[in-house]
């Protein structure tokens, strides 16, 4: 197990989107959403300014709105009506706001990606990886290598996830590029499988919010067990006091990117670790999960038309995330942009079509999901 901090070695010139760059830009939408309050504001008539030096935000009327508030005589209540309307959904709309801001809860985003045969450079010594050499059959140097990997690091960041479970990555040297190379502060963890065609999994995670004390590599597969503490909610203004009290799990991530191994490390694990909240990432066709006390946090997005690879002109959702039962999970589904597709064809943009060098970060598109 190799775990430490890495120190910046590859820049990543390949930025495909910006924003806020904090490790809690992934808190859930408030029970009532700011933005839903917005827009219903909208609808009325009522139209956002700037906000103003304390962080409020102020709403002003638009004309349509404006124009209700004809002059009324005292006694013509009717004409009135809509100035109590719209006054009632103006002070509804500062409500959701607040409640928004107040029962918003963090929560941790887990993700996992399949990195399309991410080899270095060097020829090896224990399995055949000749044509991911400069002279190989796809010509596979340097440059191509450093772009693979800026544009992985780049795909990371943009996700803003606390931990990234990663497949097929060849060693470790692949996996201390790839942490220097992201902008967020990760940790990672990476173990040899001994597979023949010498892919491995790996983890990068924030050590603040995941502990890892035990891993156990196998056939195609490799769990780790580790603590993750979930953040401080955010507090109520009125009492100061937290929504929920902070706490810590034991988790233990699962991943398998054979189908038929992965029903066999759950059985087990169920039998010789019952105490601990499994998650399974990758590939679980086979696996019952409701069976193993398990729930698939990707069904909804998969009955709803949408994968994360491209099958006979159709989506399938190849990689799942299946959660403990005893987990809450919300937000799952397959982490698409338009830089990972093919503009022709709308297709993952693999790093090699057959023999043509295509640039693209893998033709599989990685898949999420959030624990609350």
């Amino acid at each position: 197990m190799f775990l430490r901090r890495p120190t910046p070695a590859v820049t990543a010139p390949f930025c495909v989107l910006s924003g806020p760059r904090h490790r809690f830009d992934s808190r859930p939408t408030a029970l009532y959403s700011p933005a839903a309050a917005v827009t219903t504001a909208l609808r009325v008539g009522i139209r956002p300014q700037q906000r103003s030096s304390s962080g409020a935000m102020s709403l002003h009327r638009t004309a349509p709105a404006a124009a209700l508030h004809t002059h009324t005589e005292p006694g013509d209540r009717s004409k009135q009506r809509p100035m109590l309307l719209h006054h009632t959904i103006l002070i509804f709309t500062f409500f959701l706001l607040s409640a928004g801001c107040t029962l918003a809860q963090p929560r941790i985003g887990i993700a996992y990606c399949d990195l399309d045969h991410l080899y270095d450079t060097i020829p090896a010594l224990f399995y055949d990886d000749s044509d991911y050499t400069p002279g190989g059959r796809l010509a596979w140097d340097t440059e191509r290598y450093r772009r693979k990997i800026a544009r992985t690091a780049a795909v990371i960041d943009s996700m803003r996830m606390p931990l990234v479970a990663l497949w097929s990555v060849e060693n470790e040297a692949v996996m201390r590029d790839i942490a220097a190379a992201c902008r967020g502060d990760y940790s990672y963890l990476h173990q040899t499988l001994n597979s023949l065609d010498g892919m491995d999994f790996a983890l990068l995670y924030y050590g603040d919010l995941f502990d890892p004390h035990y891993e156990e590599p196998g056939r195609r597969y490799l769990y780790i067990e580790g603590t993750l503490r979930f953040p401080a909610p955010r507090t109520r203004r009125t009492t100061g006091r937290p929504v929920r009290p902070a706490r810590t799990d034991t988790v233990g991530l699962v991943l398998c990117s054979d189908t038929r191994m992965a029903e066999w490390v759950v059985r087990d694990l169920r039998e010789e670790r019952p105490g601990v909240k499994l998650i399974v990432l990758g590939r679980t066709a086979s696996l019952d999960a409701a069976a193993y006390g398990l729930r698939d946090a990707l069904e909804r997005p998969a009955r709803l038309g949408r994968g994360n690879v491209r099958r006979r002109g159709g989506w399938l959702m190849r990689d799942r995330i299946l959660a403990d039962t005893a987990l809450r999970c919300s937000g799952g589904d397959v982490f698409a942009r338009r830089y990972l597709l093919d503009p022709k064809t709308g297709n993952p943009l693999p790093t090699y079509e057959r023999r043509r060098y295509r640039g693209g970060f893998g033709y599989a598109l990685p898949v999420f999901v959030y624990l609350e």
